[in-house]
């Protein structure tokens, strides 16, 4: 049987881990220092992905086996070799300065004054991995958070500062999610303030991308000790670099070379000045026994060849900086065209996000107001937006927001959820508005809604009770009873002429969606998706 307290850190994870991932691509352009290569997010991910792995590893083994002490030192290793670029490397050594602190108070539970001094060792193992720390970066935004908790503990009464031994694992999840929240709320304020600090932001007029990902981190780390990311902390979205921006190029190197040494009695300050002397923005961390190293360099092989009888050399990878910079910018620039759509459920959000698309949250009722969808029209980097309403009841509000907006922007009447996805497809963002708003309209001609939802309330008409499942084509309901026989019914009907139904699982879908085959009629293909909207069971569209 797995551990329950692996699970339940592993839970943690998972969800820190797909709160970055979500914004993954917004992290990497940002992205601008030290070297406008946008790869940030990616970076970052790579690190906690390697995290994961190590917890599945773990999987089946109890903490009393493993000892809490080594568990995060397993984690903290994992880390640092699955760290790649700046970014990563400074979040594994944030990473290690936690587990060290941990490792340090063998049988202490986790309390806010235990996460205080895991938070302050953390900020200090990761500027101490930095030869030339930068005010404004993600070193800057984790020190505010860890000195936001500290502050924190003079306003805790003594019960909530130090937990008992009788401390449910609820009680002390939800203490410690408080008091990381405020940390959270601190540190966008460090986030939003790091263009005062770094002139490369400011000009390019954006926030820092390392700083960001680390709130984004914190937040699901929230929302897994929670265990209801509708409860998570609200993170503000941030726009990609002006286009206008002045051109930053703060490496004169071509290669992010990063490599593992293993060996015996390592030091890493010693291969520091020759490493410096091959290139810049050099990283070297570690212990005795693993080095991770990171520089910015024309000459990979100079690099590894310097360790050379010091260790074995594993791990390699070479990342060529300017096909990485020349791609960010032809995908920041050459986008005409930016979409606008709204959507609710975590897993739809994330398909469209996909798909290119800035998401505004509808909400359960699916209805946001002119002035949100104004605000994420102006967010939108492209210079002209189509928006995608997704439901009926938000064209009129879609067509106010263009109407306001300064920059030309049109809505596309696509009336649910499952149609603006499919249309979205169609987008060609080098072209005009206008020849997308085509291509868009010519998709949705092709494509049939519908949709399976528990019943409100009972049937005027006798057919269904409340709670029963009720299928829609459009706005026609085609079937009703229970819930395998009446998904199979609507997509059956709705797949008539149709090549390909889309399926798309919400929240609190009665039937797996591993297990939607199985109720599939006979000769129709199908798509799915878990899309976790609210109200409805399944989404459905065929084209």
């Amino acid at each position: 049987m797995p551990d329950p307290s692996i699970a339940r850190f592993r839970r943690v994870i998972t969800s820190a881990y797909a709160y970055l991932e979500e914004r993954r691509q917004e992290v990497n352009d940002l992205n601008v220092f030290p070297v406008a290569d946008g790869d940030t997010g990616d970076n970052m991910a790579m690190t906690m992905r390697a995290v994961m792995e190590e917890l599945d590893r773990l999987d089946g083994l109890e903490v009393d086996e493993v000892g809490r002490t080594r568990l995060v030192q397993a984690l903290a290793r994992a880390a640092l070799m699955g760290a790649r670029g700046n970014s990563g490397v400074i979040l594994s050594q944030i990473v290690r300065g936690a587990a060290e602190e941990l490792a340090s108070r063998p049988g202490e539970l986790v309390d806010p004054v235990l996460v205080a001094s895991a938070f302050a060792s953390a900020a200090e193992a990761s500027y101490e991995s930095v030869r030339e720390p930068a005010e404004g970066t993600m070193l800057t935004v984790f020190r505010e958070m860890a000195h936001s908790i500290a502050r924190q503990l003079a306003h805790l009464e003594a019960g909530r500062q130090r937990f008992d031994r009788g401390v449910s694992d609820k009680r002390q999840d939800a203490v410690l999610a408080e008091v990381l929240e405020r940390a959270i709320a601190d540190g966008q304020r460090a986030v939003e303030r790091t263009p005062e600090q770094l002139d490369v932001l400011r000009e390019s007029g954006v926030v820092d991308a390392g700083g960001y990902g680390l709130v984004l981190i914190l937040a699901g780390v929230v929302a897994g000790l929670r265990g209801d990311s509708a409860e998570a902390p609200e993170i503000s979205h941030h726009g990609a670099p002006r286009l206008s921006r002045p051109q930053h190029e703060d490496s004169r190197f071509r290669y992010c070379t990063n490599f593992i040494v293993s060996g015996t009695g390592l030091e890493g300050r010693d291969f520091l000045p020759r490493l410096e002397g091959l290139g810049d923005s050099v990283l070297v961390v570690g212990d005795e026994v693993t080095l991770k190293v990171h520089v910015h360099t024309d000459e990979p092989e100079a690099a590894v060849t310097l360790f050379e009888g010091a260790g074995r050399v594993t791990n390699l990878d070479v990342a060529d900086m300017r096909e990485q910079i020349a791609k960010r910018r032809a995908r920041l620039e050459n986008g005409r065209t930016g979409v606008l759509a709204v959507a609710a459920g975590e897993g739809l959000e994330r398909l469209f996000g996909e798909l290119g698309a800035h998401v505004v949250c509808g909400g359960e009722t699916l209805n946001p107001s002119t002035y949100e969808l104004l605000a994420g029209i102006h967010e939108i980097q492209a210079e002209e937006v189509l928006v995608l309403p997704s439901s009926s009841n938000v064209v009129m509000a879609a067509e106010r927001a263009c109407e306001l907006s300064e920059k030309p922007a049109r809505v596309v009447a696509a009336t649910s959820q499952q149609a603006s996805l499919l249309a979205l497809v169609e987008l060609d963002p080098a072209a005009s508005v206008e020849e997308n708003a085509g291509r868009l309209d010519a998709a949705l001609a092709d494509v049939a809604s519908g949709g399976v939802a528990p019943a409100a309330r009972d049937d005027a008409r006798g057919r269904f009770r409340q709670g029963d499942a009720v299928g829609f084509a459009g706005d026609e309901i085609v079937a009703w009873g229970g819930a395998g026989s009446t998904l199979a019914a609507t997509i059956e009907r709705l797949a008539q002429g149709a090549e390909i139904v889309t399926v798309l699982a919400g929240d609190g879908a009665p039937i797996p969606l591993a297990e939607i085959d199985t109720h599939v009629p006979g000769g129709v293909e199908v798509e799915t998706h878990e899309g976790g909207q609210p109200s409805w069971w399944w989404l459905l569209a065929a084209q």
